[in-house]
Parts: C-alpha cells; structure tokens; sequence
C-alpha cells in the first residue's frame, strides 16, 4: 500500500453512473455483472478490460476483448491513463464511453450524480431531482400527492416534508403502513439536514445544495460480505467463521457445503433473522443491520417448505398474501393487478387456477417465488429450493432464478444439488466451521479443489477436517482476484446497529383487518380441504349416535353415566382433532409471515374464531343427535338454571372449545405433524381418567389438584349438576361436590371451562414465540 500512495483518487463516469477508484482496488470493465465497472452493450466482452493502480498513475489494460479499447482515440492492449482520459469499449468512435476525473464533483445547479450513501463509494445518478420545496410536500402513491411515489409499499398519503421558517426541513410521517425512515431508521417527525436519506417504500430522497434528489431501488444492488463470525455455547462452537465476499447487482450466488458447513446460519445472517456476532453487511454500501429497519422490507426468503396454504388455487393464495403485506389503503384492483404481473413473471398463467397441492414440486416453488416477488424484493435468498426435485425439476428451477437474476435482482441460493451450477454467476463453497474454502465462478471450483466429481471434493472435506481450507483458499489467486479485487465496497468497521434497527416491523395493515383477511383465508382453506370436512361433519354424528344407543328414551340409573362420559370423550374429540395438526403444519407459514410483520394474536385469534366456530357447531350437533327428544329425567324436569337440554349443550359446547385450546397447545409445542396423532389418543385417554366417572377424585391428594386443568372433570361435573346425576346414580363417586344441582356448582364447572381456555391460549401464544425470528419475540 505504501509504494501505491501516490495514485490519485479517480472518478470513472459513464452513461449509468460514476465510480469512485480507489488505488487499493483493480477495476474489471466488462458485460459480466459482477464486473466493477458494468457495460450491457453487444460489442463489449464480458470481461472486457481492467484499470490497475500502479506506482503513481493508472494503467487501462485490454483483457483480450473481441472489439477491442480505444483510450484517445487509438486502439491499446496496455496505456497509461488518468484525469481527462476518455476511453471507449467496443468501437472507435461510438463504443460506450469512459471519462476520468479527478476527483467526485460537487453538487451543480443540477448535480449528475451523488454519494449515496456518504462516504460508501456508491455512486448512482438520481431517479428525478427538483428544486427544494419552500412549503410543505406531501409524500404519496395516490395521484393527488405533490410528490408521487408509485410502490404499492407506500401509502396513498404516507408522509409531509415540511420546510421550516428557519430554512430547514422536517420529514413528517402520517400514519404510514410500513413507516417513514431518516437514515434507516423509523421515524415520526424529525428533522432532515443535508445529506440525510429520508427512506420511503422503495425510494430515497436526499436533500443535496438547493435540490431534493430522488434514488429509487430498482433491485440492481450489490452485496457485501465483510468478516461474518457466528459462536454459540458462550463462544466455544464456531458457526461462521470470517466469511467475506462479494455479490455484484443482477448476480445469482449458489452457496455449497457439506451438512454443518454454516449456510442456514449464512443465509439467516445475511437475511437478519440471526444477525452474526461480528462483521458487517453492506447493501449496496449501506449496513444491513444498522439499517435493517428499512431494507428488511427488499429482502425476500423463500424458504425450504412450500410457504403457501396447499388447499388454495394460486391465484387465492397469492390474493391473500397480498392482502397482508400491502398497506391497507391499497386498491383490489391494484392488488390483483400486481398478483396477475407476479404470475405472468413467473410462467404460472396456466397454472393459476390450481390448487398448489396438484402442482409438481418444481411450480410449487414458483409459486412460493412469486409470493417473496409481491413487494418487489432486491436481495432474494431461497433455502434448499431444489430439494426433493428430480434433476428435470432441479435444472427448471435453477433456470428460473438465472432469469429472476437477469431481470434485475441480487438472488443468493443455498442447496445441497450441483446438478445445475453452471448456470450461476458466482459459488460460494463453505467448509465445516463455517469456513470459506473457494469463492468464484463454478466452473473453475473442482479444478481449484483438484478433483474431477463434487462427490469426491466433499468426500474430501468430511476426510480431511484438520485441513486449513480457509487458508489455502486465502493463499489463492481466486482469492485475490474474486474477493479482494472484487470487492464492491470498502472494507467498513462493523457499527452496532441503532436502538431502531431490530424493532418489530410495522403492520402493513390494523390488527382487525389482519384478523379478518386470515379468518377468510384459514376458512377457504379448510373448506378446500375435503378429507378435513368429512371428518368434520361426519364425527358430531357418529358420536351423537353412540351416544343416543346408551341413553336410550330415558336417562336412568343403568344409562346416565354412560351418555355423559361419551358426550366428554365426542366434545374432546372433536375440538381437540380439530386443532392438533393446525399449528405445526403451518409453522413455516407463520415464520415468514410473522418477519414481514403479522401479528402474532391476530394470526392465533383467526385460528380460535374458525375452529371454534366449526367446533361449537360440532358440538351442537353432537349434542342434539345424542339427547333430543330423550327425557333427562332433571330434578323437577329442570335443569340448573335453563332447560336441561340447553345447559348440557352449552356445557358439550364449551368443553369442545377449551379441547380445541388445549389440542393448539399441543401443536404449538410438537416439532412434528406426525407425533400429534399419538398425542391426540392420550389426550382422550387422559379426559376419561380425569373427568370422575372412573375414579374417585374428591378428596385424593394430588390427584384431585392434577384433575383442574383437565377440561373433562369440569364438564362432567356441569351436565352431572344438571340432569341431578347423585339422585339417579347414588354412590361414591357421584357424591362429588362438584356434580350437586346448584347454580353455584353449575358455574363454578363453567367458569373453570372458561379460564381453561384463556390459560391454553395464553400458554399457545408463548409458544409461538419460540419459532419467530429474534427481532419479533416480543
């Protein structure tokens, strides 16, 4: 570095923006879009030519390109260049154009460009710019704001830029769905000096000299990866190990390794779900954490399992994810329009009629793109999405990320497969440790390894762990040439990110809209799903009808508590069946909808209000088949407090409810939709033991405390209390306080039915908080 020092700072301008050169970095120039220096134009190579530092000038340097570099006029191979130089790529006279300047120019009257961020070496020119305002401007998507931002992310009327009777400004946010950022982080009011970023949906505006300059993200954003380190067990078991490296604007990334090599850790370091110990993100030269606030919002994850309720058709599916992720003021029609454009991009035209259960593996993981693609994310990472799918699939799939890449995105794909690679830009192959071992082009990494087949490199990693891979990949000219001199960014300290950063995201819209677009979406889901809605109409009735053989015409001594202990093991049938799978077979769902700013009581609250109105209606039903018409032979031919008839229903009715409680507690806490069926069956079994039809309770130390929180004991007691089960089945066991005809008694059992369930559905809702990520479990 010291023999370089006397190479002056440069700016590179060309028709798509500025770059500031550096004497610590080569600048490539060519079609290949991890190039420095980018040109889409036919007549310039994909890795056309490369400006090197030397002792005190730069040189410009030919890569062999097919139409040649001209640096004033004359075709070069080598020439020395510097302030003033223009140089043309691919032609004479009308190739692309360079210009070098000294230095990055001020701010005229009507600047080109702009640092934006300060201080990054980012430079792009403006989307639009205009005069600074000297009354208030109001921010919007709707047309009759003053300054339009057309991103359904936006509100119709989001914010104010307010100029002050001091000269200054303030940016004042009105109550936006998905907030107002100064500098990358949420703001209400505040105000905004020179050089500060006021973050709206996908634009940025700056207030430069006498000029308000607007930046929109268009997606082609580069990534920069600097020392990521990831420790658990307080330190002692490494994750990541300073993993660096550069991902350019419209590059797809593949990341490789063998099992405990990091990448889930890489992709939710890189994501924000589990921001790493140490190191730094830059996004297109801003600090992802320190910023996350803002830019979580133009990051899509796809993860490894389908994110999309199978039981819809596509187009429903996507309808409803658009519901909740756009602001609330946001059109149908412009809701449906953007579904359409999603599923145009991705080829599902014929498809979109669906359900997503009849599609093959590989369209069903178009269809969980097309859902991350609604907000128009910049950065995409996609976790495993080729597994499971045959090499046919595997090569579509592969294919479509080349094409969502080319169309102007950064995509970053882990997998396992390395049937397709050649279709990547760049590859990133972790060793275990969580150690980089090559960072480049596919094509060259088995040669760069020494084998001639992937099974054997990673045969060799398993083989040879007490090999320094890092290292040796450190000591590699692809190191140098695809980390160091590629770097699109200037190696930054890692800042901690600001108290704002990490805070929930806001709701895209209010907690009862949430509540109502994922009622109408569980309910057409379950109503698609015809297996489920045979078992749901066909179990009141088979229950009923046993339990209508027991009691006969009349309830006697003989038959009373027979019909009643099979009206507790129905009600905990049906409630419990209901919801003991709904939990955990969404949990992938409600992760990536909980990151994006679901709420979490308004998600569980839709599953209490369909279930429990599906199971209320069971129980009803239950109930009717079993006992109408049948003398209940009550006390006086009354029950408690209503006619018998009712209050055994109301009683059935509720003790189905606080079973479906219990049965989404169970699915809250199971890892595996497999183990709820075997739970469900010692659910039932635990309902009969503890109800006090088969065992003496009242009075057994322990045992009688543990019968509390059992649903059953206080059902049974309530329908006992009503139909005077100690009159018609004198004994000990219907000497139980809590079955005696007393309104008290009557409800004691139903209020105890009652705090049962708020105590399952407040227990749920902690548990939920287990497989959110960090930033939400609060």
């Amino acid at each position: 570095m010291g023999e370089r020092s006397a190479v002056p700072d440069l700016v590179l301008e060309t028709e798509t923006g500025s770059t500031l050169m550096t004497p610590d970095h080569e600048y490539h120039v060519g079609r290949d879009p991890l190039s420095d220096i980018v040109i889409e134009d036919a007549r310039v190579s994909w890795h056309h030519a490369v400006l090197r530092p030397g002792t005190d000038h730069w040189t410009l340097e030919d890569e062999n390109s097919t139409n040649g570099t001209y640096a004033d006029g004359r075709r070069v191979h080598e020439w020395d260049v510097g302030a003033g130089s223009v140089i043309h790529f691919g032609a004479p006279s009308d190739g692309p154009r360079a210009v070098l300047a000294d230095r990055p120019p001020p701010a005229p009257e009507r600047p080109s460009v702009v640092s934006a961020p300060a201080a990054t070496g980012t430079f792009r020119r403006p989307t639009s710019v205009r005069p600074l305002p000297s009354r208030t401007v109001r921010i919007g998507r709707s047309g009759d704001n003053d300054l339009v931002v057309d991103d359904l992310g936006v509100s119709r009327r989001h914010a104010e830029l307010r100029a002050l009777p001091d000269g200054t400004y303030e940016i004042v946010d009105l109550g936006s769905h998905n907030g107002t950022f100064l500098n990358g982080q949420p703001v209400t009011r505040s105000r905004v000096g020179a050089g500060d970023i006021v973050g709206i949906g996908h634009s940025a505006f700056c207030l430069v000299g006498d000029q308000l300059q607007e930046y929109v993200d268009t997606g082609e954003v580069s990534l920069d990866v600097q020392d990521l380190s990831v420790a658990v067990d307080r330190g002692r078991k490494t994750l990541l190990d300073r993993v660096s490296f550069p991902v350019g604007e419209k590059c797809l990334l593949a990341v490789v390794g063998p099992s405990g090599a990091g990448k889930s850790t890489l992709l939710n370091a890189l994501t924000g779900q589990r921001p790493a110990d140490r190191g730094t993100v830059l996004y297109d030269g801003r600090d992802l954490y320190r910023d996350y606030a803002e830019l979580r919002r133009r990051i899509g994850l796809v993860p490894q399992e389908d994110i999309l309720h199978a039981q819809l058709t596509v187009r429903r599916a996507l309808t409803y994810a658009a519901e909740l992720r756009f602001p609330q003021d946001t059109a149908k029609a412009e809701r449906r329009a953007r579904v359409d454009e999603v599923i145009r991009e991705l080829g599902l035209e014929q498809r979109a009629g669906q359900p997503i259960h009849s599609l093959s593996g590989g369209q069903r993981k178009r269809v969980s793109v097309a859902l991350e693609l609604l907000t128009k994310p910049s950065l995409l990472f996609l976790d495993e999405p080729t597994s499971g799918l045959d090499p046919g699939m595997d090569r579509s799939v592969m294919h479509m990320l080349r094409g969502l890449a080319d169309d102007g995105r950064t995509v970053v794909v882990v997998t396992h497969s390395v049937l397709s690679l050649d279709v990547c830009d760049r590859l990133l192959v972790l060793a275990p440790g969580g150690k980089v071992a090559y960072y480049g082009p596919p094509e060259e990494t088995l040669a760069f390894f020494g084998y001639e087949q992937w099974p054997e490199a990673f045969e060799a990693f398993e083989r040879d762990r007490e090999r320094d891979w890092a290292g040796d990949f450190r000591a590699s000219v692809q190191h140098r040439q695809y980390i160091v001199n590629s770097a699109t960014q200037p190696r930054l300290p890692r800042t901690d990110p600001a108290p704002g950063a990490f805070a929930r995201p806001p709701k895209a819209q209010s907690w009862g809209s949430q509540l109502g677009t994922l009622v109408r979406r569980y309910a057409a889901a379950l109503g698609a799903d015809r297996t489920f809605l045979a078992i749901m109409i066909a179990l009141p009735f088979v229950m009923g009808a046993m339990a209508r053989a027991l009691a006969g015409s009349r309830l006697t001594q003989e038959t009373a508590m027979n019909a009643l202990l099979i009206l507790c093991v129905g009600g905990v049938l049906t409630g419990a069946a209901n919801a003991v799978r709904e939990l955990v077979k969404e949990r992938v769902i409600y992760q990536r909808e909980r990151a994006v700013g679901l709420s979490r009581s308004a998600y569980l609250m839709s599953k209490v209000v369909v279930l429990g109105t599906v199971t209320v209606l069971q129980a009803v039903v239950l109930t009717l088949v079993a006992l109408l018409g049948v003398d209940l032979n009550a006390p006086g031919g009354e029950g408690v407090l209503l006619p018998p008839l009712v209050e055994i229903t109301v009683a059935v009715a509720l003790l189905a409810f606080t079973a479906m409680m219990l049965g989404l507690l169970v699915s809250a806490l199971v890892r595996k939709e497999e183990v709820t069926m075997p739970l469900l069956v010692l659910l039932a079994i635990v309902q009969v033991v503890f109800c006090g039809a088969l065992l003496k309770l009242d009075g057994v130390p322990g045992i009688e405390q543990l019968s509390w929180l059992v649903p059953s004991r206080w059902a049974l007691g309530a329908m006992a209390g009503t139909i005077g089960l100690a009159r018609l089945v004198p004994g000990e066991l219907t000497a139980d306080p809590l079955f005696r005809h007393s309104a008290g008694v009557w409800l004691l059992n139903m209020g105890m039915l009652v705090v049962l369930s708020a105590l399952f559905g407040y227990v749920v809702a902690r548990l939920l908080r287990r497989h959110e990520p960090a930033v939400m479990r609060k």
